[in-house]
């Protein structure tokens, strides 16, 4: 098959590599249909994250028809077209049965905190990811949702990440009725935390980024007020100019490690390696929120040391809430806002590339190139989904 192979930082590549098999009788072989490039990859991409190996193929926001199961698959059929969420879970586990599917107790040996991801390193389990013609989806029976008949395939595909990431960012945050709500990152999460936070209540919502085009395109996409933070002095301090100097009521990290802003954060964190990442945005958010307000973080960080003002978010009382995405858990819902019309996930999709291209694709994504803000690889011999969905 086709897939997208790393070969070490900054270098990946299409190539062919073995079909995947059955290997365990709760198994699917699943034909992909889309998959996507996350922010998240790019971490990888930029050799940020421990136990990357060569060789790996990366790929979490995947959705494809069923080619093949195993002898103990009992709710899917070959054929079913399937939306795949990128945790993978078992179902049945402590955490599992609490929805913190993220957090699943039996899918990673390699962890003692995170579950596993599809194509995410060996930190999280090892399994090659969905950015090639076919991927083994293990646990088959728990993970993949049946699309339903009049939902878009491309607004399928931002339902195993995307989407849910930036629906529990807004509702880890507690918004109440009338809240300001500060949105850290305008990429595809943060743009989908953003629009979750109006269905959520807020009274107000602001996205803070860099790059224009990005602030352009969430400002118009969740009718936001934005804040380019290269055009600030303090962030804090401009917040809470915003507020009448309470400082906002919730606070979402939806950048994680990369970020940038901060000179000494990025040395220390993207570069030194000296932290888990990058801290710029944990220490605006915990600075920017209110006393007795709500920080909710997304955002992807290493699982080693990092320098957070802790003290600051003690005296200030506040609540801080973090997970991985328990994707399965939001899905109903989710599904319910699109087909209501609320949502319009597919219209953050900028660019269609197909899976022999992924080494460019990659590089117009990792380099912010012709205004890109969400990228979907589709491979070669794609079935007519006219004709499967």
């Amino acid at each position: 098959m086709l897939a997208m192979n790393y070969r070490g930082p900054y270098r990946v590549r299409a190539d062919y590599k073995p079909d995947p098999e059955i290997e365990h009788p709760n198994d699917a072989i699943i034909r992909v249909t889309r998959s996507c490039i996350c922010g998240s990859d790019l971490h990888l991409y930029h050799g940020l994250v421990p136990d990357t190996r060569v060789g790996m193929t990366f790929g979490h926001e995947f959705t494809g028809i069923v080619e093949a199961v195993g002898p103990s698959v009992q709710n899917l059929k070959v054929g079913d077209h399937v939306l795949v969420p990128f945790n993978i879970f078992c179902g049945s586990c402590f955490f599992c049965q609490k929805e913190l599917y993220g957090n699943c107790h039996n899918t990673n040996s390699q962890a003692t905190a995170v579950g596993a991801i599809y194509g995410y390193s060996h930190t999280a389990g090892g399994y090659d990811g969905g950015q090639a013609e076919l991927v083994r989806v293990p646990m088959a029976d728990v993970g993949p949702t049946v699309i339903p008949k009049d939902l878009d395939v491309d607004d399928a595909v931002l339902l195993t990440d995307a989407l849910p990431t930036g629906y529990q960012a807004a509702e880890m945050g507690g918004i109440e009725q009338g809240d300001t709500v500060v949105v850290f990152g305008a990429g595809p999460v943060g743009i989908f935390a953003a629009k979750s936070a109006w269905l959520m209540g807020a009274g107000r919502v602001i996205v803070v980024d860099h790059v224009e085009y990005r602030l352009e395109f969430v400002k118009n996409y969740a009718q936001c007020e934005v804040v380019n933070f290269r055009e600030v002095n303090d962030m804090a301090e401009h917040i809470k100019k915003m507020t009448d100097w309470l400082g906002a009521d919730v606070c979402i990290d939806a950048v994680g490690g990369e970020a940038a802003g901060n000179a000494l954060q990025h040395l220390t964190g993207r570069y030194l390696k000296l932290q888990a990442g990058s801290a710029t945005v944990l220490h605006w958010a915990i600075n920017s929120v209110r006393k007795g307000g709500t920080v909710s973080i997304v955002g992807v960080y290493g699982p080693t040391f990092n320098a957070v003002p802790i003290g600051n978010a003690l005296n200030k009382g506040l609540t801080l809430r973090m997970n991985q995405a328990s994707v399965k858990r939001h899905l109903p819902r989710l599904i319910e806002h699109i087909q209501a019309g609320r949502l319009d996930p597919k219209q953050i999709i900028t660019h269609r590339v197909p899976l022999e291209e992924v080494s460019d694709a990659y590089h117009i994504f990792s380099s912010k190139l012709d205004d890109c803000i969400k990228t979907i690889l589709v491979p070669p011999n794609v079935p007519n989904l006219a004709l499967v969905h």
